[in-house]
Formats: C-alpha cells, sequence, structure tokens
C-alpha cells in the first residue's frame, strides 16, 4: 500500500509539474485574444442580458431558486446551491471557453438594502472579499432609482457605476494578478426587488505581481487565463429573508488538449468555489454591518435579530449539482 501511494503521489507530482510547464505565460503558449472571440463573447452576454429582462419582467420567474421545489428546500436548509449554467459547461467559443457558473443562498432576518450596503460599497470590497480581492476603488456613482433594464443602452457608458479591482488569481497552481475595471448598472425594480449587472471594460494580466519587476500585459495578450468578466446579481426580500442568487460568467483561452481531461474538472472546482465563497463572503459582510449597526444603537431588537443568524454561516454546507 506504501508503494501505491508513492507512485500516486509521483503521479500527481508529475501531473502539476506538466500543468505549469504548459500554462505558465511564456511566449510559446500565449494565447492572444481574436476578434472571433470577443464577437461569440458580446453575443453570449447578449443572451444572458435577454433572460435577465425576461425574468425581471412582470410575469417572469424572477429567482432561479423558485423554478425548483428541491433547490428552495435546499437554501431554507441553509444551504448554498450551485450549479453550471444550462448547456455545454465550459461552453466552446471560437479561440475561447466561457465559463457560466450560478448560486443561490437564503438569508434570514436581513433586508434587501442591508445587502445593498455591502454589494455597493465598492471601495471596501478589499475588506469583504480578501484575499482574492487586493485592491478595491470605486471611480463613479450614480444613485439607485426604478428602471427596467430596457430603459438603457447596452453601451456601458450609460451604465451606473464604474470601479476597478485588482484581484488575485490562483487557478491552475498558479498565482497571477487581474487588474480590471467595471462597469455596473443597477436595477431596483420594487422595494423587495433589485438586480444587477457588473461587465469588465478593461481586464490586464500582471506579470511578476508582488515583485519589483511586476508590470501589467497589454489588454487581450499573455496567457489568457481570463480575458473578459460578467456578473449578474438578484436579489429579492420575501419569507422573512433576503434571497441571493448570482451568476459569475468568463472568457478564458481554450484548455490545450493534452491536459484537457486534467484541467477540466480543476476549472469547475475553481468556478464553483469562487462563486460559493463570494456568497459566503457576502453574508459575513453583511453580519459585519449588523453587528456594527447593534453595537452604535445597543437595540434589544437587533440583537435578536443577529440571533438568527444564516444556516449558511452556522451550517458550511453547500449544495452542487448539475442544473436540469
Amino acid at each position: 500500500m506504501a508503494a501505491v501511494s508513492h507512485i500516486h503521489r509521483v503521479a500527481e507530482t508529475a501531473v502539476t509539474l506538466l500543468l505549469v510547464a504548459l500554462l505558465l505565460p511564456r511566449q510559446s503558449y500565449a494565447a492572444n485574444l481574436k476578434a472571433e472571440t470577443i464577437a461569440a463573447w458580446d453575443d453570449y452576454v447578449q443572451s444572458v442580458s435577454a433572460t435577465l429582462q425576461d425574468r425581471a419582467r412582470a410575469n417572469g420567474s424572477f429567482l432561479w431558486t423558485y423554478e425548483d421545489s428541491e433547490r428552495i428546500a435546499q437554501v431554507h436548509r441553509g444551504e448554498i446551491v450551485v450549479a453550471p449554467a444550462p448547456g455545454p459547461s465550459p461552453r466552446k467559443v471560437p479561440g475561447g471557453l466561457i465559463h457560466h457558473w450560478i448560486g443561490a443562498a437564503f438569508l434570514p432576518n436581513v433586508k434587501l438594502d442591508d445587502i445593498l450596503e455591502v454589494t455597493q460599497a465598492y471601495d471596501r470590497y478589499k475588506e469583504f472579499y480578501r484575499p482574492s480581492v487586493v485592491e478595491s476603488k470605486a471611480v463613479a456613482r450614480m444613485a439607485l432609482d426604478h428602471k427596467t433594464w430596457e430603459d438603457r443602452a447596452w453601451d456601458y457608458r450609460a451604465w451606473d457605476d464604474e470601479f476597478s479591482m485588482l484581484l488575485m488569481n490562483q487557478a491552475f497552481f498558479l498565482t497571477t494578478a487581474l487588474d480590471a475595471d467595471y462597469a455596473a448598472a443597477n436595477v431596483r425594480l420594487d422595494d423587495r426587488r433589485f438586480y444587477s449587472l457588473s461587465r469588465s471594460t478593461r481586464v490586464q494580466e500582471v506579470e511578476d505581481y508582488g515583485r519589483p519587476s511586476q508590470h501589467r500585459i497589454p489588454e487581450g495578450e499573455g496567457a489568457g487565463y481570463i480575458w473578459r468578466l460578467l456578473s449578474v446579481a438578484r436579489l429579492e426580500q420575501r419569507d422573512g429573508g433576503v434571497y441571493v442568487e448570482m451568476e459569475a460568467i468568463a472568457l478564458s483561452r481554450e484548455i490545450p488538449g493534452v491536459v484537457r481531461l486534467v484541467v477540466d474538472p480543476i476549472v469547475r472546482r475553481v468556478a464553483r468555489n469562487s462563486i460559493l465563497t463570494s456568497i459566503q463572503q457576502t453574508e459575513e459582510a453583511v453580519r459585519g454591518n449588523s453587528v456594527a449597526d447593534t453595537k452604535a444603537a445597543s437595540s434589544p431588537a437587533h440583537a435578536g435579530q443577529l440571533s438568527g443568524a444564516s444556516a449558511v454561516l452556522k451550517k458550511q454546507t453547500t449544495a452542487f449539482a448539475p442544473l436540469q
């Protein structure tokens, strides 16, 4: 048994070294972004937008959670449900891959505005979402109003907020940094429902991050771990809390065929864990703000609210299954 275990460890080490050798951002393995890849991404983003518009209509199914009774039961048990979006996962496009995942949770004893105080505090993302977010900054802010997505132009310059983030990317056994700008469109349908889209307007890899030689690689060049990012959030206050749904969509380089069977499960695990952690950290930030408010107000009502802290954080359980 010891010999078998040793062989297994050697094999794992060999695979790891092979992946690193193939995926290091060397010139020979560069995967520069092509025009046809951007076009495929833009088409997919438009399809995501159209689906979101349908959900936001008066007779639409706003929450993904409520499309499945077992999913409702899972989030009420305190689980975070994470699944790939319908269709191939990842989705192959000319010159790249699109990764699309959905996560949902129920946060009891909080209100919609409690969550918005966190999700729109761009300057504090580096506190809420560390260590993945190293730096964050709000660039432009506009007041939240009651609009529909159809009232807006797709041009990101017409969107509400602009912010920037420096992200640590630890996929593929490597640690790289991504410097990115984002534009966000925020739509408050009514007092209980809200949705938003955040789209990257610039993504640059930072080579040799943390060293004197660190520098940004021109946009669309480099290893191509992540070229574009889009996120969707849906919030609805009901049933004594708030349903939180997040969709994370990313465009990346193709995975070399020689390592695809090994890398695909790793990519899926990284994508799943990323959205899972984002939801967990959002709740932690919301609960943290509630604690601060309670200390300031010394209110018994607030203390009672905190005693019902979400089972998401108590149980630390998750659900992971293919989307039906």
